[in-house]
């Protein structure tokens, strides 16, 4: 069959999924409009802002939150399908719902958090994928760059973490599989991430470039395992990891994103996936800056066996090089892998792009069921007859650490156990010698811990002055210490053992903090299993 170049040339431009931003610039929307236009792209990749995005969030760029996110971004996608010759294919990374990117819509429990599940509890999986599917059609979006099936076997990894299901091989790959079934039955396409696995690494990749030591059969044994599982299953499309493997490379630091081993041999050939093949971000540090020649990474992108470039810079100079460089045969095989994928999710024919609506009800009532079945007992030396004991002496007291006293757990234990309460915001905020003081006086003490962030990076933003705290309360009282955070915060208390009771509550939704003070009030029973090894001291 013969092709004009020119047609060719359009063709080529379905590979690339430039960055967009919801809280933009007029004069950029119109800049991303005219590149839709006149360079047939294929799909666009969507960020809160420009602060936001993959290679800034650990910057000093302030993030300026909007109440009109999903707003605009519905709005968006239907102006920029007005400006597509061919339907876009809108992804985003929603991997706990659109609130990843979007303030003021429906969130869902990390990955660490789900991988608490017991494995009989899997359906609940599959309604996240659900429901968080469900929740992107409603804007317009058909694509979740989700989920992770990278296993969580490096506690020192410092993005990784919270976002992958665990540390056990066969659960992270079910779990992935039933939150992938969730989004293809609710109608939107999903991603497995980041081939051929970042859990094993302490670089960060939108920074540096991880190394991955394992040999193939080491990768094939572990890393892959949920990729391999995922590939039996039919998976939309698999992203490809900014990672080095040097064993599969002849010893050489190339990124897994430039690899023909690694995406043709390995993937296409040895795994036999011949799905969509993403590239992560085309703009994270450890690939963006190997050439100086604009379009030179796309092509090597593309060479390598990426069919999407996903947040390519160099649109244009991109395509040319692709254009020059690849065969007719490859550009048509990418092509139809991407027209399958717009075929597969019914927007080739139909212009009506969002339907249905947010619906936070399903969410909470999910996020409940979730909590019910996920916090997990890790010391318990009687709690519920501990604190009711102290209560009936007067030795009980409350404190909450990171969030004020009038916190769901706290107004929740108030119902049948009403103390006295402390509460530590801030350094600026908070006198932590005053809050000491009060606290002399009692023999037990229910403390939550609101982990400020999810990351490792700094102690988890958790201050020294606080750690030193829970150290001498631990030390000199009865202290029932619930987490509401993630569990790879708790190597960093010190004498924790010693505490006379220890749950780990993973998320600090009100639905988890409402089931924790019942748990506590009730003495239900707790089926939640860490995700990970934790060695407390």
């Amino acid at each position: 069959m013969k092709i004009t170049a020119e047609a060719l040339r359009q063709k080529v431009g379905q590979f690339f999924f430039p960055a967009v931003f919801i809280n933009d610039t007029e004069e950029n929307i119109q800049k991303t409009e005219r590149l839709i236009k006149e360079h047939n792209i294929g799909g666009l990749t969507f960020f809160h802002s420009r602060a936001s995005a993959a290679t800034n969030y650990e910057s000093k760029k302030k993030v300026v939150f909007n109440d009109d996110s999903y707003q605009k971004i519905k709005d968006l996608i239907v102006r920029y399908q007005k400006s597509a010759p061919t339907p876009l294919l809108i992804s985003i990374d929603a991997e706990w719902g659109l609130a990843m990117r979007i303030e003021k819509t429906p969130q869902y429990p990390y990955a660490i958090t789900l991988g608490a599940l017991p494995e009989n509890k899997s359906a609940l999986v599959y309604e996240v994928g659900k429901q968080i599917g469900m929740d992107l059609k409603s804007a317009g979006i058909h694509y979740n760059l989700s989920p992770l099936a990278d296993i969580n076997n490096n506690p020192n990894n410092p993005v990784i973490g919270y976002r992958s299901f665990g540390e056990n091989k066969e659960k992270v790959a079910d779990f992935a599989i039933e939150y992938l079934r969730g989004l293809s039955d609710s109608g939107v396409l999903g991603c497995l991430k980041h081939f051929p696995g970042h859990g094993n690494t302490n670089v960060d990749s939108h920074l540096g470039l991880p190394v991955l030591k394992e040999t193939l059969d080491e990768l094939l044994e572990n890393e892959l395992y949920p990729f391999i599982r995922g590939i039996e299953n039919k998976v939309d499309s698999i992203m490809i990891g900014h990672l080095a493997v040097p064993s599969l490379n002849d010893g050489k630091d190339t990124s897994a994103t430039l690899s023909k081993a690694v995406i043709h041999d390995l993937l296409r050939e040895r795994l036999g996936y011949d799905g969509l093949v993403i590239s992560d971000a085309l703009n994270m540090h450890s690939v963006s800056k190997l050439y100086e020649t604009k379009g030179e990474l796309e092509w090597e992108a593309f060479n390598a066996g990426n069919d999407v470039l996903c947040f390519a810079e160099n649109v244009p100079e991109g395509i040319e090089a692709i254009f020059k460089n690849a065969s007719p045969d490859r550009i048509f095989e990418s092509y139809n892998r991407i027209m399958k994928c717009k075929e597969k999710v019914g927007i080739l024919n139909n212009k009506d792009f969002a339907s249905g609506e947010l619906n936070f009800k399903n969410a909470s009532l999910l996020n409940a069921k979730i909590a019910e079945n996920c916090i997990t007992k890790i010391i318990d030396n009687s709690n519920t007859e501990l604190v009711f004991e102290a209560k009936k002496n007067n030795q009980l007291a409350k404190l909450g650490l990171y969030k004020t006293a009038e916190n769901t757990f706290f107004k929740t234990i108030n119902s049948k156990l009403v103390s006295p309460e402390f509460a530590f915001e801030n350094l600026e905020d908070s006198n932590i010698s005053e809050i000491k003081k009060g606290l002399e006086n009692f023999e037990t003490i229910i403390i939550s811990l609101f982990v400020p962030k999810a990351k490792p990076m700094n102690n988890f933003e958790i201050d020294n002055e606080v750690l030193d705290l829970l150290s001498e309360l631990l030390q000199t009282k009865k202290c029932i210490l619930y987490v509401f955070g993630n569990p790879y915060v708790l190597p960093l208390i010190p004498n924790l053992k010693k505490a006379a009771g220890l749950i780990q509550a993973y998320q600090d939704f009100w639905e988890f903090q409402e089931t924790a003070a019942i748990q506590l009030l009730k003495n239900t029973s707790l089926s939640g299993i860490l995700p990970v090894s934790i060695d407390i001291q």
